[in-house]
């Protein structure tokens, strides 16, 4: 293999011309043994020295043609009583676009009616026979002898009372006698080549499905070749995503068994014959129009620095261009591009054959085989364009020539990928050897570091657990002392004015009042330290908690029911409001929490909410279940009827040692409650806001998120 790839330039060339001579000499057989025998003369076909049921024929030749009109067998019968015959003829297989009319030639639509006599020998006359009828654009009718054997599509004589359809099918029948008459309607909108561009073939039917099925299975063939190839590629870039060549190739060997799925015996027609026409056929120029880009990106992976700049920008400005038209516009448009866009692939393939030249002369791997089977490929290539043009006689056989393509570029791939893996192991074993021999050296060195490594973490661990525990401590010592030097100077040096006063006897008469302050005030202290000591504890994260799920309903009673008589005490009307909650859908929500901490964040709000309402006022609590960025949350909300809060002030009121005092109230607090509240609510999960509008009354509200909602059964 080596020797052949190892080749100078006048070897690279005398292949490439042993390969066109080849290809030529090929076509001109399959040529040759593909061109009509006996031909219909004005509607006549003569087949009486033929012998069908061995020997099929394809019905070429001048068929009458009746243009835009759509006759019947019937309709034919009186035509040719009333005015004798024909004078109109059409050579088939071909399209009426261009067929000279009255001083006119006609265009790709339209409609008519194709008639043929044939005449068969004695021995045909009582066999089973079979019509196989290709793909004709692009629906049509036809009867044999008067009986409607076969039906594609929908035929109208416009494009709104027509249905489009490509299918091949092949029809049985027996004749009754030497003559057999077709007649077939023929309507096409859509295309701009109208009428029977494909050879009919009648035969014994044996013969005739025999070949059938042949073709078919050949088709099958080389489309599973193709998907299952493309696929293999397009897995092995997944695995190994760094070589982007069995991608393309990959997408270019999906994409040609797609098409193939639409071209030949219509495989894909068959499996689903109401897929709609126009999205078949945009599929298939799709395909066509990205094979030529995709094969250059393969192309330019396997052999880089080959294809230069300008080309590849190029390309791919083209290729979209044309992708759009496709896309946008309707077949009967786009398919006046065939040929342009085949000049497009064959400029394409063109272009990278003198790129492979220049690498075969070089003498790089793999040069000279992608080159031979790319002159294969071009030829089969270029005889599809001719003949889907009407220039060719030997049809689809781009499928071939690509399936050829395609496994030569896999033996490609695969010794690419060989050869890489055998690299890959060689290297691996390689280092593998120098690994096992650091080892080797470094073994008692690595036990020794990984012995002190372990220690020291477990040191380090350690040091770090008695450093955060230290550093809580001091936190929590230093906001402590900041609190007591903040919040105590001020009583502190009131009870040393009331001691001052008692010692020099200043009032005697008034010792008895000093001496209540000063029990008031140490009260107070007292009060005031335990509080600031909590506080402190909980911002340093130093409270523990015992979470529980809770009912907060009963809970909410379990409250109600201890506080009540304590603010009714203090002339309040005291409210609890749980109708809501019970009457919603989700009517016992269910929180983890702490409960103690919970009611004693919820004893100071309302604490909070007695200070600061006359008596004779009202204090509400009430509770909802409201949905937070689509998760259940419990509100409960406690609502005075005091004196109301400043709006400015509202987001100031939970701050530690923040007091509002307003003129006249002389209520004193250590501003502490509100802080100690939001800790507590936070460390659950919640939050705790407030509304007023500073004039009348305040609203304190509580959001808990809810772990789990129990139904009412």
């Amino acid at each position: 293999m080596r020797e052949i790839l190892r080749v100078g330039s006048r070897k690279v060339w005398l292949y490439i011309i042993a390969a066109v001579i080849g290809l030529v000499t090929g076509y001109v057989v399959l040529s040759s043994s593909d061109s009509p025998g006996l031909q219909s003369e004005e509607g006549i076909l003569d087949l009486t020295q033929a012998q069908l049921s061995t020997n099929p024929q394809k019905l070429t030749g001048k068929w009458a043609f009746y243009w835009q009109e759509l006759l019947s067998p019937e309709d034919m019968r009186v035509r040719s009583a009333r005015e004798g015959n024909q004078d109109h003829w059409i050579n088939i297989p071909s399209s009426w676009r261009g067929y000279p009319l009255e001083g006119q030639r006609l265009s790709g639509t339209g409609y008519a009616t194709f008639g043929l006599v044939v005449h068969l020998s004695e021995q045909d006359r009582d066999e089973m026979l079979a019509l196989r009828l290709p793909s004709i654009f692009n629906a049509y009718k036809l009867w044999v002898n008067g009986e409607l054997l076969a039906e594609v599509g929908e035929v109208g004589q416009d494009k709104h009372s027509m249905t489009p359809q490509l299918e091949t099918k092949l029809v049985y029948f027996q004749p009754e006698s030497d003559t057999l008459e077709l007649v077939m309607q023929v309507s096409n909108f859509q295309h701009h080549r109208g009428g029977i561009t494909k050879n009919i073939e009648l035969g014994g039917s044996d013969v005739i499905t025999t070949k059938t099925n042949l073709n078919l299975a050949r088709d099958m063939f080389i489309t599973a070749s193709l998907l299952v190839i493309g696929l293999y590629n397009l897995l092995l870039f997944m695995l190994r995503r760094k070589d982007k060549a069995p991608l393309y190739f990959g997408l270019f060997t999906v994409l040609l068994g797609i098409r193939s799925l639409f071209n030949g015996e219509l495989i894909f027609t068959q499996w689903l014959p109401h897929f709609p026409w126009e999205l078949q056929f945009k599929i298939e120029y799709l395909i066509l129009c990205l094979s030529g880009y995709i094969i250059t990106m393969y192309f330019d992976c396997i052999f880089p620095n080959y294809v230069s700049r300008w080309f590849r920008l190029g390309t791919r400005i083209v290729t979209g261009a044309f992708c759009i038209l496709v896309v946008v516009t309707p077949a009967i448009i786009y398919t006046k591009f065939l040929l342009v866009i085949g000049v497009m692939v064959v400029l394409h393939m063109i272009y990278l054959m003198i790129g492979l030249v220049q690498a075969a002369v070089r003498r790089m791997e793999g040069a000279l085989i992608f080159l031979l089977v790319s002159v294969v490929t071009l030829v089969t290539v270029v005889n599809d364009f001719l003949y889907f043009n009407g220039w060719s006689l030997v049809g689809n056989t781009s499928p071939l020539g690509l399936l050829i393509f395609t496994i030569a570029q896999l033996i490609l791939l695969s010794s690419r990928s060989t050869r890489t893996a055998s690299n890959e192991e060689r290297i691996t074993r390689e280092l593998q050897y120098v690994n096992d021999k650091l080892i080797e050296m470094n073994m008692n060195l690595e036990q020794t570091v990984q012995e002190r490594t372990q220690a020291l973490s477990t040191v380090h661990d350690d040091l770090q657990i008695s450093y955060d525990r230290l550093l809580h401590s001091e936190q929590g010592r230093k906001k402590l002392l900041a609190y007591i030097t903040h919040d105590l100077r001020m009583p502190l040096s009131s009870m040393l004015g009331y001691v001052e006063a008692i010692q020099d006897r200043v009032k005697p008469e008034r010792n008895e009042q000093y001496l209540k302050y000063i029990r008031e005030n140490t009260i107070r202290i007292n009060r005031m330290i335990e509080e600031l000591s909590f506080l402190s504890h909980l911002e340093t994260g130093q409270v523990s908690y015992r979470m529980e799920p809770i009912q907060i309903i009963p809970f909410l009673r379990d409250f109600f029911e201890q506080y009540e008589l304590v603010v009714r005490d203090a002339g309040l009307d005291f409210i609890l409001d749980i109708g809501d909650a019970e009457d919603q859908q989700f009517n016992l929500p269910i929180v983890e929490m702490d409960a103690k901490r919970v009611e004693q964040a919820l004893f100071n709000l309302v604490s909070n909410a007695m200070k600061f309402t006359s008596s004779g006022g009202l204090l509400r609590i009430a509770l909802a279940v409201d949905k937070l960025n689509h998760a259940p949350h419990a509100v409960i909300s406690i609502q005075d009827s005091g004196m109301g809060i400043p709006p400015e002030q509202l987001e100031q009121i939970f701050e530690r040692n923040y007091r509002y005092d307003r003129p006249g109230m002389g209520i004193e607090g250590s501003g502490l409650g509100l802080a100690i509240c939001r800790e507590i609510v936070q460390a659950h999960g919640g939050m705790v806001r407030a509304e007023s509008d500073g004039k009348m009354g305040a609203t304190f509200y509580v959001t808990f998120p809810c772990t789990v909602i129990e139904g009412k059964g």
